[in-house]
């Protein structure tokens, strides 16, 4: 604080130097406050920021996750192909007398063939062949004709003679090699 005096008719300005020093705190603390506040409000504005930032990040992923389980669901209707079907023909036809009495029909004619979607399962049907061919010979003959008359019978037998496929591939090879068998011709006399 300045004060006037006046000695011998002339003003005298004298400072107290604790007044003085009260006054500079007075001005830094002004002046820091001054500067604190941009800091405080940039502060701000960058925690506002990123929580805004981060409440964006867990919206979208949550709907994110949400369109990939929808994906998912639809996923089944289009599931991938199969590898190609590989068939082996089991040549000649299966021709075999039938078990019963001599008015019906005595004989079938079958043409068998062997689906698998494995090359190594479709050589391996074709080197155990011969096994294949004796066990389903032995099968065909002990049918009645009975049995074979409709539509129905037919497709017991069918599936009757792949798990007998089935059966044999897996004590010679370890695996059934053998998906399907298919009868591509049928008849009974």
């Amino acid at each position: 604080m300045a004060r006037a005096l006046h000695l011998h008719g002339q003003p005298v300005s004298l400072e107290f130097p604790v007044a003085a020093a009260a006054d500079k705190n007075k001005k830094a603390e002004a002046k820091e406050k001054k500067a604190g506040k941009p800091i405080v409000l940039i502060a701000g504005v960058a925690v506002v920021a990123a929580a805004a930032a981060g409440g964006g990040a867990w919206y979208f992923a949550g709907h994110d996750k949400a369109g990939k389980a929808e994906a998912a669901k639809a996923a089944p209707a289009t599931k991938a192909l199969p590898a190609p079907a590989q068939y082996f023909a089991m040549e000649p036809p299966f021709v075999v007398n039938l078990n019963g009495p001599v008015d019906g029909p005595r004989y079938l004619q079958v043409e068998v063939q062997l689906m698998t979607r494995d090359p190594i399962a479709l050589k391996n049907l074709e080197a155990n062949a011969p096994a294949i061919r004796a066990r389903l010979l032995m099968l065909f003959s002990q049918v009645l004709p009975a049995e074979i008359a409709d539509r129905a019978g037919k497709e017991k037998l069918q599936a009757t003679s792949l798990a007998e496929v089935q059966k044999l591939m897996q004590a010679e090879t370890g695996s059934k090699s053998a998906d399907e068998l298919l009868f591509t011709s049928f008849v009974t006399q």
